[in-house]
């Protein structure tokens, strides 16, 4: 018997079924690693799945997590549909947290109803300033964007490390870390007493309408006809690089609302953690979703509940919590390599059979 693998895509009914089986597989594989800390997998997973969800308080902070991966997620989703792989959303959440404690500093006897909309707004362009570069990079030289946004990530890393340790440096702890802006730019709560606030209601408008524009618009159709074949688009008449421009810059603003709301929801403050990953974490949203807005949000909620899991599985069964992150990049990968598969099939055939076709 010989193994030939030629390329047969897979039937439509089966791609929505990806996620799911890239979800167990990852499990299966995890599973080993539960095992080898004395751990029951089955008890590890209870604690990183269900019990998020089995009350009042975890799941408030289920919906916390979730908020920046909602918007980076719909961030890189509405990039990549649009051809432009932005893999910089770190980077403009970064500059959309900077941005967003620049204008909470200065709003002392700002009403918040003025105050609020500037903090948003202040994020979005500064996230969309960010990404700028690179995307004109694209459209005028065609320099490829994945290495150009990518390496911004650590200049803007290193921009808020020197505002931290220089003029926002605390002046009395001396401590890293701006100094808390306005009372009038803390985004309201939704819940009392939790950590869940406005920024939640942010994502989902962003979320619904980023799906409205992708499907039912007309730029929606140019910007994923520019995704599936910039030069039959360009045939087409579609104006491939203004297209690809409005996305990266939408793509880049939306990524930095998410800064803004670790500052004005979260923190109160810009600290060099302020992100955590949630640029990266990302792609893994939309990559799980398929680059579908909808279920990026599912994808965000569902990487929300591990990020709250490891936590619960650390305390009881003595796991280590970075475990969330070891099951967060198996998904990625094995999700990727399922999206590759499912181009292709494996057939197993005589080797009789194999020398007849070469004859043929």
């Amino acid at each position: 018997m010989s193994m030939k693998i030629e390329r047969n895509p897979a039937p439509v009914w089966f791609r929505p079924l990806i996620p799911l089986l890239a979800i167990v597989l990852t499990m299966v594989i995890t599973s080993t690693l539960v095992l080898l800390v004395d751990a029951n997998p089955l008890q590890a997973y209870y604690y990183f799945l269900v019990e998020p969800l089995s009350s009042r308080v975890s799941l408030i902070e289920v919906l916390v997590k979730s908020t920046p991966l909602l918007l980076t997620g719909a961030a890189v989703i509405f990039a990549f549909v649009g051809g432009f792989w932005n893999i910089g959303a770190e980077g403009q959440l970064l500059a959309g947290a900077a941005a967003a404690t620049a204008i909470g500093l200065q709003m002392d006897n700002a009403p918040p109803i003025l105050a609020l909309p500037l903090v948003i707004g202040g994020g979005f362009l500064a996230g969309m300033a960010w990404v700028l570069i690179p995307a004109l990079m694209k459209v005028k030289l065609n320099i490829d964007e994945v290495v150009t946004t990518l390496l911004l990530n650590s200049v803007a890393l290193l921009g808020v490390s020197a505002l931290l340790n220089g003029p926002w440096r605390d002046p009395v702890s001396q401590w890293p870390q701006s100094p808390e802006i306005a009372a009038a730019a803390i985004f309201p709560k939704l819940i009392p007493r939790s950590r869940l606030h406005l920024g939640f209601i942010v994502a989902i408008v962003v979320i619904l309408m980023i799906w409205f524009v992708l499907n039912r618009t007309a730029f929606g159709l140019r910007m994923r006809a520019v995704g599936l074949s910039p030069n039959a688009a360009r045939f087409a008449g579609i104006k491939v690089e203004r297209t690809l421009l409005t996305a990266a810059l939408v793509s880049g603003g939306i990524a930095g609302l998410a800064g803004a709301g670790e500052v004005a929801g979260i923190h109160y403050h810009l600290i060099d953690a302020i992100s955590g990953g949630h640029g990266y974490t990302g792609i893994l949203v939309a990559t799980l979703a398929g680059l579908n807005p909808l279920g990026g949000g599912l994808a965000a909620l569902f990487i929300g509940v591990i990020d709250t899991g490891s936590q619960s599985v650390s305390r009881a069964l003595g796991v280590p919590v970075y475990l969330g992150d070891v099951i967060l990049a198996t998904l990625l990968l094995v999700t990727l390599a399922m999206l590759l598969l499912q181009r292709y099939r494996v057939r197993w055939e005589r080797k009789g059979e194999a020398r007849r076709e070469v004859k043929e």
